[in-house]
């Protein structure tokens, strides 16, 4: 029900993995033929390893994704294809620009709170590390990208 290599639902993703042995990304880098290296998108039968835990939906709240985050990485939602998004080099995103029409997967990893950027998300792309501050973006804390539009899911 997903799109697998062509993009998709992490919600779906999740489910998927709970009952499919998904390939370990050292068998299986990522890749991506937008922003990456090209490879071609297949499953690699009898490699994987079996997720077996649940699921938790995080509240679409700043105070729930960073409650979540203090426990572990979360996957959240936001939009992607703004050039403010898109041309982030470092600091603490603040601008409006970005939008919040979900577009892109990501990874909330951690919190902070910056002298002139206030509080912020770090969160992790899948861009690769030349993008960002080593593949990172410090977005404010709020809804800044539509970050807070969707519930994060995290696995227990």
């Amino acid at each position: 029900g997903n799109g697998g290599c062509q993009g998709g639902w992490y919600y779906w993703a999740w489910d998927y993995a709970t009952v499919t042995p998904i390939t370990t990304e050292a068998l299986y880098p990522y890749t991506s033929g937008t922003h990456g290296v090209t490879g071609r998108c297949s499953y690699v039968a009898g490699s994987g390893v079996m997720y077996d835990a649940s699921q938790t939906d995080v509240a679409a709240d700043t105070a729930s994704i960073v409650s979540a985050i203090t426990q572990q990485p979360v996957s959240v939602a936001l939009e992607a294809d703004q050039s403010v998004f898109q041309y982030y080099t470092s600091g603490v995103l603040t601008s409006s620009a970005c939008g919040t029409n979900i577009d892109h997967a990501v990874t909330a990893v951690g919190f902070g709170t910056d002298s002139v950027g206030g509080p912020y998300y770090i969160v992790r792309n899948s861009w690769g590390t030349s993008w960002g501050e080593a593949g990172f973006i410090r977005l404010a804390g709020g809804n800044t990208c539509g970050l807070c539009a969707y519930a994060g899911i995290y696995p227990n």
